[in-house]
């Protein structure tokens, strides 16, 4: 029956998932053997979940907003998910947080505290927590009724939970130790991997850590397929397995260990811009490089490449594109900065209002004098800086290893000063209007300020999402993986 539902699963839509995803957890708890009688039943049921990464919270697509209420729960269990629908395997013990008062006072009963006069400590702390569970539930559910956009992402979030308990069930009762079984399962860990959906790889690990060393025909392994594909948060799960020197020792059939693998092109459409995926081929060279032993980064694979020189030969095309779109992104910009260079020098020679026989500005004392010499000092500065940052990215002399740091950090210092330099013009403009208009139009300064924030705010709009890309990824996390080889070596790491 389950392994049916799961058929037609395959053929329908992520909202009849949400419902199905609760039928199938109910069948699994109501009828242990459902899915799990022999090894074939578990293996369609993990194969059909790994090729579905919208059934988990890695593989959801929700904006800013929508993913801090989504993670709201987690970090401060804003959105009242049902424990009993979801009940956690791990520990039998634990009481349900829906729960009425008895069972509280029952637990209490068994272990007992420093009593108060209302009762033991135990008791109090937990009516409380019982309480503000409630005031909680209430609240989102109020929430959810007003906005239901909010209870789309309560399902949305349940429906994520419901189904890696149904992964965490399934592998549960395999006889891991029975290899010709069990390695019939590899093949959902591998696909789960290819498609980045951490949440079943790292059940398979959490199960049987040494499941990280099965690899597929061509003698890759999830890590293998996770540099491969470039899926970080699978890569990152090697901090959660023992380590062992066959992770990164191991070869395909063609003799490239995981820094060959990683020095390969993978073009990406989450990535915009070729200096852009550049950058991020290079993070992830890095970040392999350092986990692997010293001897291996000069290893030579069965066409006698190093990884070196497959990352080199793999990237050309793409260095000469990230090298096309810098020099005409930094050809656009220093224009315009060099015209606002020439309009604000100009400027600070033809102060408005004119100036009397001796070289003084006749509003030398007036506060929007004031504020127009030091509008036209900054934007005159800020702009110089701005060409001078795009001339340092047209000079460049382009090497791989350029596109990491280098030219990213020279675009970002050349977009931000360039829309400084354009915010301070305009407020010197508006300035000199008020300056030259105030005595006869005292409110003309409005509409000219409003108008003026126009070019400003388009700027900002146009470029702030390429600006806000270059530095989340010059700057942000990143492949996340800081460790080392020598520190990988120097301890033991168990699955979290």
């Amino acid at each position: 029956m389950l392994l049916a539902l799961y058929r037609d699963q395959i053929h329908r839509q992520h909202s009849d998932f949400v419902h199905e995803s609760d039928v199938a957890l109910d069948l699994l708890k109501l009828h242990p053997t459902i899915g799990r009688d022999n090894i074939d039943s578990r293996r369609i049921v993990l194969n059909t979940l790994s090729q579905k990464p919208y059934a988990f919270a890695s593989g959801s697509r929700l904006g800013r907003l929508r993913r801090l209420i989504y993670n709201c729960w987690c970090q401060q269990s804003c959105i009242p998910l049902e424990k009993e629908r979801v009940p956690s395997i791990q520990s039998n013990d634990d009481q349900n947080v829906d729960g009425d008062t008895e069972n509280f006072t029952v637990t209490s009963k068994m272990h007992p505290k420093e009593s108060t006069p209302f009762g033991s400590t135990q008791q109090i702390t937990a009516i409380f927590g019982l309480m503000f569970h409630k005031l909680n539930r209430m609240l989102w559910n109020a929430l959810m009724r007003l906005a239901p956009s909010i209870k789309v992402i309560h399902d949305q979030k349940l429906t994520h939970m419901r189904t890696v308990e149904i992964v965490r069930i399934i592998c549960e009762g395999v006889v891991w130790t029975n290899f010709q079984k069990s390695a019939q399962l590899s093949g959902a860990m591998l696909s789960a991997a290819i498609l980045g959906i951490p949440e079943v790889v790292n059940e398979f690990i959490m199960a049987y850590d040494s499941c990280s060393n099965w690899s597929n025909q061509d003698g890759h392994t999830i890590f293998d397929h996770a540099v491969l594909h470039r899926r970080e948060k699978v890569f990152n799960l090697i901090q959660g397995v023992n380590f062992t020197t066959f992770l990164f020792s191991s070869r395909d059939k063609s003799g490239n260990n995981i820094l060959h693998l990683a020095g390969r092109l993978v073009p990406s459409s989450e990535v915009a811009g070729a200096a852009l995926q550049m950058q991020r081929e290079l993070q992830w060279f890095k970040a392999v490089e350092n986990l692997v032993h010293p001897f291996f980064r000069e290893a030579t694979n069965d066409l006698k490449n190093t990884p070196r020189e497959v990352f080199t030969k793999e990237h050309k095309e793409l260095v000469k594109e990230g090298e096309k779109w810098m020099k005409e992104t930094a050809s656009s910009c220093s224009v315009v900065a060099a015209l606002i260079i020439t309009v604000v020098f100009a400027a600070a020679f033809t102060v408005p209002g004119g100036i009397d026989g001796r070289g003084v500005p006749n509003f030398l004392y007036e506060q929007s004098f004031m504020i127009f010499a030091i509008s036209d000092m900054l934007a005159l500065f800020s702009s110089i800086t701005s060409v001078l940052m795009f001339l340092g990215i047209l000079t460049s002399r382009y090497a791989e290893e350029d596109f990491l740091v280098s030219l990213p950090r020279k675009l970002i210092i050349g977009l931000i000063t360039l829309f400084f330099s354009i915010a301070s013009m305009m407020v010197a403009f508006g300035a000199t209007v008020h300056i030259s208009l105030s005595h006869k139009w005292n409110l003309v300064i409005i509409p000219i300020a409003l108008v003026g924030c126009v070019p400003v705010t388009l700027f900002a709009l146009l470029q702030f999402p390429l600006l806000l890309d270059m530095y989340s990824s010059t700057y942000g996390p990143g492949i996340i993986i800081e460790s080392s080889w020598r520190e990988l070596t120097s301890c033991h790491m168990v699955a979290k």
